[in-house]
């Protein structure tokens, strides 16, 4: 057993990756301690140590920024002294302080988008002694890879990712040390589209940052800034053309990236330019990689056609080894499905532009010329697929010539579920590939037909994604890209990073739409979710002020508006009725064609999420200490809890299953009536013959709000129940990531993207009822981050076993169970530092570290 802490981590940054200034410590208790009582840091190289500090804290502990190349720590326990740790990187980088140009291509003319060009951007220089250590600080407007001497540098994708890029533009440190050399050196950029000017979003436009990529460099030599990005750097266009979703061209009879000197022709001095982003910064985001290599399950030849199918719906590339004799022309499309004839199908890709009521171009598409052996890997567009057809390939293609790359941001895994019901884990596994699929430096909605970050996708889905993955760092980059993007009057964007910025776009039905509840509450909800999933004050302090101007915003437009089909003067508890504005709505319930008509009447929703937002935002001032905050917050809560119960409540029971599973949720209900509308919706449910119901915004709600209101044997026939809508009839027809449409394929017919996250919510059931691993709805500053927990397994369904694991920020925590007889056996393991509640139907017991065995009797179902 370790007598040592363990697990030590920078923020919320896996070890080695860069962190900013005011770093925080975390690490896990040595295995079996109940409760740490001091702790000791100590630095190397040079040395330093805290001494010993008195806390309990163990997790997002601030440190000082110092120099140094590896830190350990000590704690104190009813355990006595620990050992030091073993040493973990101590990666505490400040922004270099030498200013740097921005530099662009030499671009006398701006080709259409899709059509534009990479451009290589480089730099000769002599170095008159072997360098010891060098850093690399790069960042650009665009997408970039950065050469030295030749050599591709690090093994991060998609740099520098994607962010509100006027105020927010995220800086690289690269380690090139060993790649530098006495004597001429060169460092070259190239870049591409990418989220700056390519085309992204349901409207596919291009341009939303600028119309010119750029590049900014800075490189410190032993210490000494050596290069800057200025005069004296070169550029030209590369063999690649390529936009981050319509595709990459690369003719490979043309020189590689990195390989062309000076002295050779085509070269044009760069054009250096002023201004830049407000802001250079750190992300605090795990990066974009290369994360695993898929092989095919199949290679079929139609005609002139190569279909590949790789077995699994993901986000990324191929990389193909094959490209045919020299002068050959090849064509990758890239799609979720095949037609009727067998080749690959990108129809139901092509996006709506709702402002001119026409369907546009799927993308997805790379060509290739080839220039002999040689081997493709785009990395400057990714795309959402599991089919790639090949057109022009002269001969057969073996499976070993082409492989999947699967490419998201890294984010470390953090639980998984198993069960006696496979359907379920195939389930999860599908739910885990919709994360991964859009988890692409930002919280998307789909891979391919839009790539954007919308806001009403992270809001239903991030405590999911922070059930089975560590999503801490990824959230709070996005959160700081919401707050920039968030208007002057408070409102929040459909989508962020938005390319419009802080403001109207002028596009009508956009601009309508900015602010609808449920997409604009993630500005409060997400970080509510990570605080109990994680426990960072800190995040929540520095997102509380757009916090309070999205409710404010809310609470205005209730109190303001009016909408004009109420007749009549105006009742009292209209002022806090949110029945104005454009909003989606419930959206995408079944049987329902999504009509987002700005003028429509969606208070019932709405007026929901002020009532939940502004009663998340009262507790959030409470534990920030802002006492006066949280009485206003939590008076404005009641009394649109009130509103609501006034204007909607007498007619609930004529309305969806949505609108009473959002009711229980957001304990909208007075105490007398829950049972009542819990009653409700399950007949609902059962009326629809066990099956969903909902649209995007309760799905995720649906299972836990009947459980929890007495129907735990509705809530399993709904999980387990096929035929559409159900989440095992996407299985049953072939899904391996959830769809957007729950009737996405249909006799042969596809609609919509067949990667969309948002009904995945669902599987948070798997752990907090089936394994029953949960957090309190509302844990304070000593309980949050899994630091108190509840296990309370919820058996149903026919299961005779099941078993969850979740990685928390103290550690891991267990819950397996299996059915013997009459009798549930249960085996809870709880972190050091932390303690469980166990709930079973013969009582509840609390309890600290450790393994924990109990019987209980089984409740009948």
């Amino acid at each position: 057993m370790s007598t040592a802490p363990t697990r030590l981590r920078l923020g919320h940054l896996t070890p080695g990756r860069p962190s900013g200034p005011r770093p925080r410590l975390s690490w896990w208790l040595p295995e079996g301690a109940a409760v740490q009582y001091a702790y000791e840091v100590r630095l190397t190289g040079p040395d330093w140590t805290s001494g010993r500090c008195e806390s309990a804290q163990s997790v997002l502990v601030f440190a000082p920024e110092r120099p140094a190349t590896s830190w350990q720590v000590r704690v104190w326990t009813d355990l006595g002294e620990s050992d030091w740790s073993e040493p973990a990187p101590w990666t505490v980088v400040a922004l270099p302080t030498a200013t740097a140009a921005w530099i662009e291509p030499h671009e006398p003319v701006v080709a259409p988008p899709g059509e534009r060009a990479a451009y290589q951007l480089r730099h000769e220089f002599t170095l008159a002694e072997p360098v010891v250590t060098a850093t690399a600080w790069a960042s650009a407007q665009g997408i970039y890879e950065l050469f030295v001497n030749g050599t591709r540098v690090g093994d991060l994708e998609l740099t520098p990712g994607f962010t509100a890029y006027r105020k927010r533009l995220q800086v690289e440190p690269h380690d090139v040390g060993a790649l530098l050399r006495a004597g001429v050196n060169s460092v070259e950029f190239l870049v591409s589209d990418g989220w700056f000017r390519g085309r992204h979003g349901f409207e596919r436009a291009a341009d939303g940052f600028g119309d010119r990529v750029a590049a900014w460099l800075v490189l410190e030599v032993d210490g000494v800034t050596t290069v800057t990005t200025g005069p004296g750097w070169w550029s030209r266009p590369s063999r690649l053309t390529a936009d981050l979703m319509d595709g990459q061209a690369t003719d490979f009879r043309l020189p590689a990236p990195g390989s062309v000197a000076l002295d050779a022709p085509g070269w044009h001095p760069a054009r250096t330019r002023d201004g830049g982003p407000d802001q250079l910064v750190l992300t605090e985001a795990p990066p974009v990689r290369r994360i695993a290599e898929l092989p095919p399950v199949s290679v079929s030849r139609l005609d002139e056609s190569v279909v590949v199918d790789f077995g699994q719906n993901l986000n990324g590339w191929v990389r193909l080894s094959d490209l045919g004799p020299a002068g050959t022309r090849l064509r990758l499309t890239h799609g979720e499905h095949l037609g009727p004839d067998g080749r690959v199908t990108t129809d139901h890709l092509r996006a709506f532009d709702f402002a001119t009521k026409q369907l546009l171009p799927a993308g997805q598409v790379d060509t290739v010329v080839s220039a002999g052996p040689g081997v493709f890997e785009p990395r400057h567009t990714t795309h959402g697929f599991r089919y790639v057809q090949i057109d022009g390939l002269p001969g057969a293609l073996a499976a070993s010539d082409i492989t999947a790359v699967v490419v998201h941001t890294d984010l470390p895994e953090a639980g998984w579920f198993r069960c006696g019901d496979a359907r379920l884990e195939a389930l999860h596994r599908a739910a885990v590939w919709s994360l991964r699929g859009n988890a692409c430096d930002v919280p998307t909605d789909c891979p391919q037909r839009e790539r954007s970050g919308f806001t009403g996708d992270w809001q239903v889905y991030v405590a999911t994604a922070a059930l089975t993955h560590d999503v801490a760092g990824f959230s709070a980059k996005w959160l700081n890209d919401l707050a920039a993007d968030q208007w002057p009057d408070g409102r929040v964007p459909t989508i962020t990073p938005d390319p419009t910025g802080d403001g109207p776009s002028g596009n009508p039905f956009t601009d309508a739409m900015a602010g609808s509840a449920g997409w604009g509450d993630a500005a409060v909800l997400v970080p509510w979710e990570l605080w109990r999933a994680y426990g960072d004050r800190e995040l929540l302090a520095r997102q509380y002020a757009s916090m309070v101007r999205w409710v404010e915003y809310a609470a205005a437009a209730a109190r303001e508006r009016r909408h004009p089909d109420r007749a009549g003067s105006p009742l009292p508890h209209e002022e806090f009725l949110w029945d104005t504005g454009g909003h989606f709505g419930e959206w995408l319930e079944p049987g329902v064609p999504p009509n987002p008509d700005p003028t429509a009447d969606h208070g019932i929703v709405a007026t929901a999420y002020l009532a939940r937002s502004a009663r998340v935002l009262g507790r959030i001032a409470g534990i920030l200490g802002h006492d006066s905050d949280a009485a206003r917050f939590g008076r404005l809560a009641d009394r649109v809890r009130d509103a609501w119960q006034h204007e909607y409540l007498c007619t609930l029971g004529e309305s969806t299953q949505g609108n009473h599973v959002r009711a229980l949720a957001f304990g909208l209900v007075p105490s007398h009536l829950r049972d009542a509308v819990a009653a409700r919706l399950a007949s609902l449910v059962t009326d629809a013959g066990d099956r969903v119901g909902t649209g995007f915004l309760t799905t995720g709600l649906l299972l836990p709000a009947l459980a929890d209101h007495g129907y735990l044997d509705v809530a399993y026939r709904v999980l387990l129940s096929t035929g559409i809508p159900s989440w095992l009839e996407m299985l049953d027809r072939g899904a391996t990531t959830f769809w957007e449409r729950w009737d996405a394929v249909d006799g042969g017919e596809v609609r919509g993207s067949l990667n969309h996250y948002s009904k995945g919510a669902a599987i948070s059931f798997l752990y907090t009822h089936i394994a029953g691993i949960r957090l309190p709805e509302d844990p304070g500053p000593g309980e949050a981050g899994y630091r108190r927990f509840i296990v309370e397994p919820r058996p149903g369904g026919g299961l005779d076993r099941a078993e969850a694991e979740h990685l928390g920020p103290y550690g891991p925590i267990r819950s397996a169970w299996q059915r013997d007889g009459d009798q549930l056996r249960l085996t809870v393991e709880v972190p050091p530092g932390t303690r469980a509640e166990i709930r079973l139907p013969g009582g509840t017991t609390t309890e600290g570290p450790g393994r924990h065995t109990f019987t209980a009797p089984l409740t009948p179902q």
